[in-house]
């Protein structure tokens, strides 16, 4: 199969119709076999019952329903288990995005042999609200990244290679940072493609601004997990024990003071407990040891979280478990 394309939806029982349409005409166009596979993450309107409609009409369309709402990155990686196309597309469901830009980013994957190109976005249709945050964290994932020819990480839009998305878990909230997780995984042929953003046509956005602090954690947490997961003594091993040696060596100093001060200093020796660096130095070698039993535990909990990813699905259409 040439291609599959996965869709996550939050109740767009409106949009869908028009959107499969739009999909099975360039595909057709295009002389593409192709997949759409459709994940309801436990929408309350008629989305998958209208998915089950756009079973019946295009034998193309597979289906996956979640009991609750779990959120894009849940739906993405359970589309991601079930893809069998070379090219994997991601795409949402409100119509913003268009399915014109399809034929461009199979053929850049197939032609270039690049494993993730992300859309941007360059001229949008948001509010002011809305895209000055995106610039800055779009700003900051670049940096913290090293993938500097992305302008926008969290364009719903985007192409991948097989392999990348049978290669990456997304987890959390961390589908707006799915070139930095293909990276970290070794997947570095990652390229950009300009893509037209389009007004919303039908209901409202399912995101606010929450998703920004969320986003910013997750950065984080991608930053440490993809330098750290298998070896997270690593990371809190080596500033446990700087801290506790500096704490260490502090208190080696106000013991010298103390000592000196009674054997060979004619200056009554003050009280151990009425130095202020005797407590600064105790703390620092007990956060020292904490950091470093945290990278242990650490450690142990990398080696049995293998159950991550389990959602609870209720349906499936055309798709095996």
């Amino acid at each position: 199969m040439d291609l599959s394309i996965v869709i996550p939806l939050f109740n767009e029982d409106e949009s869908l119709p028009e959107l499969m349409e739009w999909i099975d005409r360039v595909c057709i166009a295009e002389s593409l076999t192709y997949e759409v596979i459709m994940v309801d993450d436990g929408s309350s309107d008629r989305s998958w019952e209208v998915i089950q409609e756009l079973g019946q009409r295009f034998s193309t369309v597979r289906g996956i329903r979640f009991r609750r709402n779990y959120g894009k990155s849940a739906a993405l990686n359970t589309g991601f288990q079930a893809v069998e196309g070379d090219v994997v597309i991601t795409m949402d469901a409100d119509l913003q995005d268009s399915p014109d830009e399809i034929p461009i980013l199979y053929h850049r994957i197939k032609n270039e042999k690049l494993d993730l190109i992300s859309g941007w976005k360059k001229k949008r249709y948001d509010p002011i609200s809305k895209t000055i945050p995106s610039k800055f964290f779009n700003w900051v994932t670049q940096r913290m990244s090293g993938i500097h020819n992305l302008h926008d990480f969290n364009c719903g839009l985007k192409a991948y290679r097989k392999e990348v998305v049978k290669s990456i878990e997304v987890y959390g909230e961390m589908h707006r940072y799915i070139p930095v997780i293909a990276k970290w995984a070794g997947f570095k042929r990652i390229e950009e493609q300009v893509v037209q953003h389009r007004a919303r046509k039908y209901g409202t956005t399912k995101f606010g601004l929450d998703r920004f602090v969320k986003g910013f954690l997750d950065l984080l947490s991608i930053f440490f997990v993809g330098k750290f997961r298998n070896a997270p003594m690593h990371f809190f091993g080596t500033l446990g024990s700087l801290t506790f040696l500096v704490g260490f060596l502090a208190m080696l100093g106000i013991l010298g003071q103390k000592f000196y001060s009674i054997y060979f200093s004619d200056v009554p020796a003050r009280l151990v407990a009425e130095n202020p660096w005797f407590f600064i130095s105790l703390t620092a070698m007990i956060i020292g040891t904490q950091l470093f039993l945290a990278g242990f535990i650490g450690e142990l909990v990398s080696r049995f979280a293998v159950n991550r990813n389990n959602y609870q699905i209720s349906e499936r259409l055309r798709v095996d478990e």
